[in-house]
């Protein structure tokens, strides 16, 4: 996973992950992001169609072994389950080819983005920032939603707890390339979808539940079986937007299933393995492209400089 050789994405990144540790806190040795996490481990099998879209290992073998990441929004690593800032929820899935070769997966509970780029997100955390309670309106952080309608979409959209993290929906914003062993191309959004089905808890049902209520049942649910995800690509059609994280394509559009995902156990050692891991959004193997989208090498370089810094505390 290098390093960007753009000096102003990986000065982007630096201010991005300083801005967060202003809104958050700092935390050593914890995410600037989606801080609060476990693992767990299992295996992927994929469908005869996940070979005919592209020539990507995990794709075409029987089975590859993966290691997936439930997570809860900022950068609050004791930050309650029952608290709404919690949501949207994370998955990040790595598949593991071989020994120091994968590709990742990462995911969230909602379709929805609230910037195009990198620098956009860093005018939404800096006028979080600005607009501490008690500010006059209008708050910077106002005057940003009144003139970003992706940003006020996102923060106005409903985002209900789970009732378990494997009875949520999980999706890929940012679009990726399938290339076939024939060199064909086909742009998809990735989506994960819980074999269970999805169920969230009421606003009043959340009152009463415990504060770590998603972590812990997760032990009782894997003594029952695996958690199974369906993943799936969504198909973009001619001129669906490619390089924009907010623009959402049309319901109707095919969906592909590729595989199934089985979580059988949790990692053993979670936390140290948590501060080591460093999921990478470019998938960077054959078979499986980054998009035009401008997010997708800043959110690398972000997860790569702040996977450095949390190693090293």
């Amino acid at each position: 996973m290098p390093l960007s050789s753009d000096p102003e994405i990986v000065k982007l990144s630096h201010d991005l992950l300083d801005t967060t540790q202003v809104i958050n806190g700092k935390h050593p040795g914890f995410r600037h992001l989606h801080a609060r996490g476990i693992l767990l481990t299992g295996t992927f099998t994929p469908t005869s169609e996940a070979a005919s879209l592209s020539s990507a290992q995990h794709f075409n073998q029987p089975s590859t072994p993966v290691t997936a990441r439930f997570s809860s929004s900022t950068g609050i690593p004791e930050i309650p389950d029952t608290d709404p800032n919690a949501n949207p929820r994370g998955l990040a899935i790595r598949f593991n080819l071989a020994e120091h070769i994968h590709t990742d997966i990462i995911s969230h509970s909602t379709p929805l983005f609230p910037t195009r780029t990198g620098s956009e997100f860093l005018e939404l955390l800096k006028a979080i920032v600005a607009s501490p309670p008690g500010t006059a309106s209008p708050t910077e952080i106002e005057k940003f939603l009144g003139s970003h309608p992706a940003a006020l979409a996102f923060v106005q959209a409903a985002k209900p707890a789970p009732a378990s993290f494997g009875k949520e929906a999980y999706y890929g914003v940012n679009a990726f390339k399938l290339v076939s062993e024939s060199g064909t191309v086909t742009h998809v959004r990735y989506r994960i979808s819980p074999v269970a089905g999805e169920e969230n808890v009421s606003d009043e049902a959340l009152k009463e539940k415990d504060a770590n209520f998603l972590y812990d049942e997760l032990s009782g649910r894997l003594g029952e079986g695996p958690i199974s995800f369906r993943v799936s690509a969504q198909i973009a059609e001619e001129g669906d937007t490619t390089n924009d994280a907010t623009v959402r394509w049309p319901e109707n559009r095919k969906l592909v299933e590729l595989g199934t995902i089985k979580l059988d156990s949790l990692v053993q050692d979670d936390a140290k393995l948590q501060k080591q891991i460093i999921f990478d959004p470019i998938p960077r193997i054959k078979g499986v492209e980054p998009s035009d989208d401008p997010l997708l090498e800043v959110r690398a370089t972000l997860y790569l400089i702040g996977g450095k810094e949390r190693r090293a505390e």
